[in-house]
Formats: structure tokens, sequence, C-alpha cells
């Protein structure tokens, strides 16, 4: 390609879409074929553009990328948790892209046993992940499936872990998620739809039997919900999950009678959402039955599962989210969300002295880990801030006390975390609304709007924004950047009504509340929109998109990763992938008013003929969740309407999916590529 070469132009083939009677033209609606040769013709020609206009920080990236990497403790290994007489380990090795599984009998100074290396098992593939691995309860034989697109269409097979030999066993195009019944002998799996990819079988599979004799237990007819199989960590129970955005609904079946029939536990009920853990007699269900909008705890007998039989164990709050529950044999683990921060509550089950794990900072995250032994007084949890590195700690419940099995070490010998400031601050939304905001950056940080600083969020689907630690982020703060993370409406950061807030016919708080967190940053003087960038990915890339059309004014860069953009178009076709199961959230664009509503924000639609910030747009050609034409479609007409001369670059990842590229390290290559756009544009030399 010549030098100073101009971008692709996409040509362009009007095609006309009709919904209640109105006519949209969608002038790049033939991107929509990775089988034609023209369609990968053009995604080559704006990966070359992509490569020729960035070539002069080649150099940079490879600095970034070792800078990077060398922070990371290479032959890592995770804290080894007992289980059924092993001890499981999961481990990296130096200059490996896969980790390790391995497992020691009984004792951590047995001799290991490899159950997989994923570095000999990915040799030869552009893409490899693994997907589940479950071992039986006699420890003799493992399921795991695996992945070598990226489009999230996995393989099962098993392995006897005696003799290494990988059985005739072969199930072929399903989800990947298998669990054991308990006679050693027979799996249950989820399948999903051949196009749309939607989970929406359960098959019960006997050892030694070919995929097309396995019995089908169970078929998820709405197309709003998926279905998956799960094991209760009692090991008592399987249970079959269907859920959608707002209903869910189990079945339950004894995992010692696997030929038996499943049962309902409590039918669905549109907008009623729960979830069941066993102990003894009892299961315990998080629901928010009656109207229990941040939900409450209630039990009921094994025998009678239905809602009429629940007993409220702990009541709904209107200020505090029930996240989530542990059970152990003396106590029970509550896992709550308040003012936007993760609390740890630990309840004896004899009523007497609750307590609260005791954190701090106001930019932390604290979660349960691997907590999979009922009869223990130890509590396995992890913490870290944006300016501590995770640490998972065992707590024992009895006594208070704690040991740090493992903190996160940052290599180098140059990270010191007191050089390094977090705070939150919040910002007053448009509608009076307070806006959380977590930022961390170097010490000594003048507020004289200099400040380069890069604005995350995501805000949808009830999904949390933490405020997490990373080693690669170092990189930006060390170079002046401020990183912050704004906790918007469409997540759950602040409880349920939190999210409520931020969907359907309320989605446009999401994008309005992340402009005027950029507002207030430029306002406090932490920056201007002449140093000012935003990053998003997924429905966090729609984000992106709306307010490029909506305030392009106050960024300087904009990182938009498998960007969800072109909206209705996608969810008005039921043959992509996740769409039906998308109205809840998004809602039904066959109805009139959330048609109109989609289409007045939907950033495919709404591209202006206007100036526009730096672009980074990247996509995986075999993405099953955001098809690689949205940001395809969303560069080309970017392309022909804006005015200005900034960058616009469309890198498309040619083999892989949705999460990108497979491999620790490939994924930091990626990340290189992205730290580079904004330190070019910052003018920030290596």
């Amino acid at each position: 390609m010549p030098k100073n070469s101009l971008p692709p132009i996409a040509k362009v083939i009007p095609k006309k879409l009709t919904k209640f009677g109105e006519v949209r033209i969608d002038n790049y609606f033939w991107l929509n074929d990775r089988e034609n040769p023209e369609v990968i013709d053009y995604l080559n020609q704006e990966n070359a553009y992509y490569q020729e206009k960035t070539a002069h920080t080649k150099d940079f990236q490879a600095v970034l990328f070792e800078e990077m990497k060398s922070r990371i403790k290479e032959d890592d290994q995770s804290v080894p948790y007992l289980y059924n007489g092993y001890y499981y380990i999961t481990r990296f090795e130096k200059g490996q892209d896969y980790p390790i599984y391995s497992r020691k009998k009984e004792s951590l100074s047995a001799k290991e046993e490899i159950l997989f290396n994923c570095n000999e098992m990915a040799k030869g593939k552009p893409y490899f992940q693994l997907g589940i691995l479950s071992i039986s309860p006699d420890n003799k034989l493992a399921v795991f499936s695996y992945d070598i697109i990226g489009r999230r269409i996995y393989t099962i097979q098993i392995k006897n872990l005696e003799t290494n030999e990988i059985l005739e066993d072969k199930i072929e195009n399903v989800t990947g998620s298998a669990v054991w019944a308990n006679d050693n002998k027979t799996i249950f799996y989820s399948d999903q739809d051949d196009v749309t990819l939607r989970s929406h079988k359960i098959f019960k599979h006997k050892l030694g039997a070919k995929q097309a004799d396995d019995v089908l237990v169970y078929f998820e007819e709405d197309e709003t919900f998926n279905v998956e199989i799960a094991k209760s960590k009692s090991n008592k129970y399987l249970a079959i999950e269907s859920d959608s955005t707002l209903t869910t609904e189990y079945q339950i079946l004894d995992a010692d009678n696997p030929d038996g029939e499943f049962k309902i536990f409590q039918k669905r009920v549109r907008g009623m959402e729960y979830s069941i853990s066993h102990y003894g007699d009892s299961f315990y269900i998080m629901t928010n039955k009656d109207k229990a909008e941040n939900f409450k705890l209630m039990k009921t007998s094994v025998n009678k599962t239905s809602k009429s039989n629940w007993v409220e164990v702990i009541a709904h709050r209107n200020d505090v989210l029930l996240e989530d529950i542990e059970i152990f044999k003396d106590f029970l683990v509550v896992e709550e969300r308040e003012n936007g921060l993760n609390k740890i509550r630990i309840m004896p089950w004899s009523g007497e002295g609750e307590y609260y794990l005791p954190f701090e900072s106001e930019t932390y995250t604290a979660y349960t880990t691997s907590n999979v032994d009922f009869d223990t007084d130890i509590l396995r949890y992890g913490y870290q801030s944006m300016t501590t590195p995770s640490s998972v700690i065992d707590f024992n419940m009895k006594t208070k006390t704690k040991e740090v099995k493992k903190e996160q070490e940052v290599l180098g010998g140059e990270f010191d975390k007191n050089n390094y400031t977090e705070e939150r601050v919040w910002a007053t939304a448009e509608d009076g609304v307070k806006i959380p905001i977590s930022m961390v950056y170097k010490k000594g940080l003048k507020k004289d709007c200099k400040n380069p600083l890069l604005q995350y969020a995501y805000g949808s689907y009830g999904h949390s924004m933490d405020a997490t630690f990373s080693t690669t982020r170092l990189t930006l703060l060390d170079r002046g950047f401020i990183f912050a993370i704004a906790h918007i409406r469409g997540g759950e950061d602040l409880g349920r009504q939190w999210y409520e807030d931020g969907k359907l016919l309320k989605k446009k708080n999401t994008f309005t509340d992340f402009i005027d967190c950029s507002k207030f940053l430029i306002a406090e003087k932490y920056t201007s929109p002449e140093h000012l960038y935003a990053e998003g990915g997924s429905a966090g890339g729609l984000l992106m998109g709306v307010i490029v059309n909506n305030a392009p004014e106050l960024y300087n860069g904009i990182i938009a990763q498998v960007a969800f953009v072109d909206v209705i178009t996608t969810m008005l076709d039921n043959s992509i992938p996740l769409t039906t199961g998308e109205y809840d959230e998004w809602g039904d664009p066959n109805i009139r008013k959330y048609h109109d509503y989609m289409l007045s924000y939907s950033p495919y639609d709404n591209v202006l003929a206007q100036k526009y910030p730096n672009m980074y747009v990247s996509t995986g050609l075999h993405d099953s969740q955001v098809q690689y034409w949205e940001p395809a479609k969303w560069v080309a007409k970017l392309r022909a309407l804006k005015t200005d001369d900034n960058l616009l670059f469309l890198d498309t990842n040619m083999d892989a999916g949705h999460g990108g590229a497979s491999g620790r390290f490939e994924a930091i290559k990626e990340l290189a590529k992205e730290y580079s756009f904004l330190l070019d544009l910052e003018k920030i030399e290596i």
C-alpha cells in the first residue's frame, strides 16, 4: 500500500428496510455476509489501512507490550483449593500463552497430576478456549469442552484421568456446559440453536453412547429464554435453569437418580427472578418476589418448593442490594452492595453474633471465590482496589482471623501503591441524580485541565463495574493518564433501581450519565476536551456510538470494542444470536414505542455530517454476540459522512470472536494497540 493512501471506501448498495410503513435505507447492508469474498476483501483493506497509518507506532507497541508483559509473573499459579480429596491448581509456565490445569491427591506435597495442558491443546490453532472442566464424583473422569473458532461453539469430550486417554465420546456444536450425575457415567449438557446460538435444549449422555443417541431431557421453546444445567454445591441436586432478563424457572432432580424426571421448583412468573441453593432439608432462595426490587432471601423445604411455601430469612431493603450467598455448615455468608460498595456479611446459623468484614477504601471490590466445601469455617474471598493488587484471603469465620494466601505480584521492581491516588467523586446528571466515578492516578496530580484522562463504562444488563486493580493500566498511569470508571445507570452499581433506570424506555439515561460525568471531569479541571478519551466494549461500544453522535466535541479520542451499534436492524433479525433474549433489555422493536425509541439513539442510524473524535474500532470476524458487520457498517457510514480529518480505524481480528484473541499474551498485544492509539494522540513518546 502506498504511503498516505486514502482510507477504503465501502461501496454503496442501498437496501430498503421497512417497518411500520416507514423506510430506512441501509447503504452497507451487504457487509452482512462473511462468506462473501468482497466483504472479506473490504475488511482486509481496512486492516491494511490501519496497519499503514499506525506503522510509526509499531516500535512503540512492542515497547508497551514488553512493558506490560514484564509486570506479569509468567510462571504464576492459582491458590490451590481442596475438593473431594484433591487440591486443584491452575498455573502458567514462563513464555506460555495458556493455562495448565492440575491436581494433587490429599496433600500439596503429593505428585502433580496434569489434567489439561492448554498450550499443547492449542498448538496449530489460531484460537483456543477451554470451556467446562468437571471431574466425576469418583475422581476418575473429566468432562471438558473447547472452542477453536471463537464463536462460542464448543465440542465436549471425556478424559480418563487414570490412563490419560480421551474416550470416543464426542459431542459437537454445543454450548460447552456439562455436569456429572452421581453415577459417574451420566452427563447432562446444554445444546444450542445452530443459527441463533440460543441455548435451548438439555440432553442426557451415557458414557460410550453416540451423540445421536443422547436423550432430550428438556426443550425451552420460549425464544426469549436460555437454558443451562448445573449441580448444587451439596452435590445432591441437578438443576435446569431457564432464564430471560426478567424471569427465572428451575427444574430439579436428585443427582443420584439421573434417569428420573426433573420436577418444576417454581414455575415461571413473568417478572419474577429467583435462584436456589440447597442445604440440608431446605432450599434457600434469592428472589425479587413481592416487588423485592433489591432481592430478599427466603427458604423452603426440599419437599415443598412452590413459592407459597417460601419463608423470609433476610427481608428486602431499599438501600441494599442482595447479590449472592454462600452456604456453609455453620455459617451463611451474604454478598451485598450498598452505596455502590461491596459488603460481605457473616451470619452464624445459631443466630448470634453476625458481623461484616471491614473494608475501608471507597474504590475497592471484594467478593467470595472458591468455596466448594460445606464443612469448613474458612471463607475464601478476594480483595483489590484501584491501587491495591488483588489478594486471595482465607478468613476463619469463628476466630475472625485471616491469612493472605496470595497477593498478586507486580514484577519489574517499580510498582509502589503509595505512588498512586484513588478517589471516588460524584457527578450530577441532567435530572439531578448523583453518579459515582472511581478514579486512579499518579500522586501529585495538578488539576490544570492538561491531564489525559481515559473514561470507561459499560452501563447495561445490570452489570456493575467494580473498581479493580490492573497491572496493564499502570502503563497509562505512569505516563500521566487518569483512569476513571463512570458508574452510570444501566448497571446495578447503586442497586436494582439503578439498572431499571437505564434500560428499555429509560436507556438514554445511560448515555447522558456518561456525558454528564465527562462534563463534570472537565469542569473540575481534571482534564479538558483536548485530553479526554472514552472507552467501551460490546454494549459499552453502543455507549461510545451514542456519545460521539451526541457530544463529539467533548472527546479527543474513542476506543470502541466489538461495538453494538446497529441496534434496530439487529434487534429486528431474530436469526442473529442473542436477539430474542434481548427484548427485556432494549425493548421489542416489533412494538412501535420501543422501535421508535431505539431508532432515536441507534448509533448507526444517527451518524451525522459533523466532526467526530479520533476513533479506534475493533471487532472479531467470528463474534457471535456482536456481529462483525455492525462496527464495519458503522465505520463505513462514518467515513462517508464525517466532516473532519481525524483518525478512523477499523481493526478486525480475522481469527477471533467476542472476547478477542485467545491466550494471555495475544490479549496484551491487542491492549498495546489501544494504548499506542491513545499515547500517540497525546504525543507521548517511549
